[in-house]
């Protein structure tokens, strides 16, 4: 069996036994100081987008990301895998190998396991086992819907958790911004704020900036993964102007379709290198005119 190795390796493990020795914002900030950046490449493949050269293969969705990844390790401080791209098309196996190929050639580099998963008891501790045992994750995204106890089994493996607070969707608001006096977005910002112990993220979206600033007030240290910029439009001097921490840092901006499908060619590895290589330093710039606003 092609997973018996890599399978019996994980599945041995516990929560207690899962400990890193760097926890994960530590880790996070390592790999954006390295990279001199805050990028993060999500892994979205869709396999009607795929080149001729990968439908021919035994993994095609594999043999499209491994490829993208390889071109776009030095510039990203991340990556960021969407498990329903290889979930909805029976392409666990694809996602396996591309976690274990990144985990052994890019090992620096922390990669973000993109599910939203929101339950709670054993359901979430299952979830939690999925993201960081089965794939190796060193970070994932959940759904605090259900409250805390959709988010704690996570926490017990001393790994990244990113908890959804303002999404980039345009109805989010109808939720995340209710009620005006105390919104759900920064109920979720200061709960995180509180219970972080180095391990906590947030996702906040690129396109509600307002918003950013005001969860960057409430949760001052915590991480933000931010989608949205790219294919959905989100500023990037704004985000910058808006999400900094107080070190100049603590943003990790995610963009997927800009990057993946930049070339639809048998270049589609360059140019994907290509448009990271724009994005990554048009995210400088903004970081700088940001910090340039400070002094």
């Amino acid at each position: 069996m092609r997973y018996a190795h890599y399978t019996k390796r994980t599945c041995e493990a516990t929560p207690a036994s899962k400990a890193m020795s760097k926890v994960f914002q530590q880790q996070l900030r390592e790999a954006s100081q390295r990279a001199d950046s805050a990028l993060c490449v999500g892994l979205d493949p869709r396999a009607e987008r795929l080149p001729q050269p990968c439908l021919g293969e035994t993994n095609p969705l594999f043999a499209f990301c491994r490829p993208v990844v390889d071109a776009t390790a030095d510039l990203a401080c991340a990556f960021k895998p969407q498990i329903a791209c290889f979930a909805g098309m029976g392409a666990e196996q694809d996602l396996r190998l591309l976690m274990q190929h990144l985990r052994e050639q890019h090992p620096n580099v922390p990669v973000i396991l993109d599910a939203k998963r929101g339950d709670i008891g054993s359901s979430a501790a299952l979830y939690a086992k999925e993201a960081f045992e089965v794939y190796g994750a060193d970070a994932v995204t959940v759904n605090p819907y259900l409250g805390w106890d959709a988010i704690e089994p996570f926490t017990e493996w001393s790994r990244g958790v990113f908890v959804l607070c303002h999404t980039s969707n345009a109805d989010s608001a109808w939720l995340q911004e209710y009620p005006p006096s105390e919104p759900v977005y920064l109920r979720v910002a200061e709960l995180v704020a509180a219970k972080d112990s180095g391990d906590l993220g947030l996702v906040v979206g690129a396109t509600f900036p307002q918003q950013m600033a005001a969860v960057r007030e409430r949760a001052p240290t915590v991480p933000f993964l931010v989608p949205g910029v790219g294919a959905q439009g989100g500023d990037v001097n704004a985000v910058f102007a808006h999400g900094l921490d107080a070190d100049g840092g603590g943003l990790v901006v995610n963009a997927s379709r800009s990057i993946l499908f930049a070339s639809e060619g048998m270049d589609w590895a360059s140019g994907a290198r290509g448009a990271a290589t724009a994005l990554r330093d048009e995210m400088r710039r903004a970081r700088d005119a940001a910090l340039s606003t400070r002094s």
